[in-house]
């Protein structure tokens, strides 16, 4: 259900810890799909843009000195795991970010508050508003929060060092059989964008995008661990 009213933008910055200015915080939760339908009203696109950029430094930085004995293969591991969109789609869920995102009526009718696209790119949005009313320092403190909960399960970093096999035995421990991969590729030959599903007994679990076949399988694969140990509801 969606959360709407003048109080809105003040219950999510308690949620946050942040104060950000109610104009500012309404943009970066308005998807495109409702800007266009009320008349072509900016979108949180430039936000999110800038968003991504601070979240990846901050949870850089942090990673860089919390881990001094680890190379920079695995840092850049850890740090994928992070900010990946399947990482935070979980954390827009943590918060309950689904109920405030301002969506049309096509997305809304389609279960756009669920869909991690949209709940990863509005966390990204809000990150950048943070940055342009409060500054760095608050910015990052802010990604910090809302990484915590990620960074203190120690099981996701082993599944993102290797996703395949932790999927792989994951997926035998629940009786679900072999994960299988679907490979389709878009694009230019000179720039190739590789689409992988997870396919487990039947059904298709995930699904994964990268710049090769390895890539995309990694990330399908990352993506249906996180699923599959999420809570049930």
């Amino acid at each position: 259900m969606a959360v709407t009213g003048s109080s809105a933008p003040a219950e999510l910055s308690a949620v946050l810890g942040i104060s950000i200015d109610p104009e500012l915080l309404a943009l970066a939760l308005t998807h495109r799909s409702f800007a266009y339908e009320n008349g072509g009203i900016a979108n949180n696109e430039r936000l999110e843009f800038l968003g991504d950029s601070i979240l990846g430094q901050a949870v850089t930085v942090k990673l860089y000195r919390d881990n001094p004995n680890l190379d920079e293969g695995d840092l850049a591991k850890r740090r994928a795991s992070l900010v990946s969109s399947v990482a935070l789609a979980e954390i827009a869920r943590q918060i309950g970010l689904g109920a405030y995102i301002r969506l049309g009526k096509g997305e809304e009718q389609t279960g756009g508050r669920e869909k991690p696209s949209i709940l990863a790119d509005t966390v990204e949005a809000i990150i950048g508003a943070a940055y342009l009313d409060q500054g760095g320092d608050e910015a990052t403190a802010l990604v910090l929060r809302l990484v915590a909960p990620l960074l203190a399960d120690p099981e996701r970093f082993g599944a993102a060092m290797d996703p395949k096999t932790s999927l792989q035995e994951l997926a035998a421990k629940m009786g679900r059989g072999a994960p299988d991969y679907r490979i389709e590729d878009s694009g230019p030959d000179h720039s190739k964008r590789f689409h992988a599903s997870v396919v487990l007994s039947g059904e298709v679990i995930s699904t994964g995008i990268g710049s090769s076949k390895k890539h995309a399988e990694m990330a399908a694969a990352l993506e249906a661990w996180t699923l599959l140990q999420a809570p049930q509801a």
